[in-house]
């Protein structure tokens, strides 16, 4: 396998209309050390599968990981982040399949990135957005979500501590012990949002226009949300005793 300086990893479940459209979009970006890498949670709709035509579509470039079921988002994250720093990719990408998160920022997050740790999409820093079609409901939950209760609870400074397109420096997630993450779900974000500012590191927001997904249905559902909104304190418990140069981490 060639070396790739770049790998986007891109946890998928039911995304079979949309992971061919965007590979295509991420390759057309002409990043030639970009790669990709789907882990599946053994999709019904097939998913699984095209990703192996894929594999043989961008031969080197393309990559899957198969998993047994659904196992979460954010083990899927963990997973990819592991194999990817494997690969000796210098720079992770972390993003959705379903094009809520738009590939043409990736230029922008890789050129800022060699001066930060983590580089993320964010909707609530100056210019950021959200698709006009979210309901006063929507939005007002994910405002809350991050501008109240995360910061209240964890003290975070991150304005969009849940976003979920992030690049990151691959020595930065080597400093993250990442068998150890114990979030599975979408409060992943949160988890490592967390343990990224505890650990001292340079975080920069860019505004991101955040918009529905395209294709297919969402995953998220209020039980979903009740749960996570809960896992944040286990996250406080767990990390508030933090500090830089914990885990070996150097600037």
């Amino acid at each position: 396998m060639p070396m790739l300086e770049t790998i986007v990893v891109i946890p998928t479940f039911n995304e079979a209309e949309n992971i061919a459209r965007m590979a295509s979009s991420l390759f057309d970006l002409n990043l030639g050390q970009l790669g990709m890498l789907v882990v599946d949670d053994a999709s019904p709709d097939g998913t699984g599968q095209i990703a192996d035509q894929l594999v043989n579509q961008f031969p080197g470039r393309f990559h899957v990981i198969h998993r047994s079921g659904k196992l979460g988002l954010g083990s899927a994250y963990a997973q990819g982040f592991t194999w990817a720093i494997q690969q000796g990719a210098r720079y992770i990408i972390q993003m959705d399949a379903d094009f809520s998160h738009s590939p043409g920022y990736i230029p922008e997050m890789l050129t800022l990135i060699p001066e930060y740790d983590v580089v993320v999409g964010s909707r609530y820093v100056k210019g950021g957005r959200l698709d006009e079609r979210w309901s006063w409901y929507r939005r007002l939950l994910s405002w809350w979500a991050n501008s109240v209760w995360v910061r209240f609870i964890l003290g975070t400074k991150t304005k969009d501590a849940t976003a979920g397109f992030k690049c990151w420096q691959a020595r930065a997630l080597k400093g993250i012990e990442l068998d150890k993450i114990c979030s599975t779900g979408y409060v992943f974000a949160v988890e490592m949002c967390y343990i990224s500012e505890k650990l001292g590191y340079r975080i920069k927001e860019i505004p991101i226009y955040f918009e529905d997904r395209r294709i297919g249905q969402s995953k998220m559902n209020n039980g979903i949300k009740i749960e996570a909104a809960f896992r944040v304190f286990d996250i406080r418990r767990r990390y508030h005793n933090l500090k830089p140069g914990k885990n070996g981490i150097s600037g």
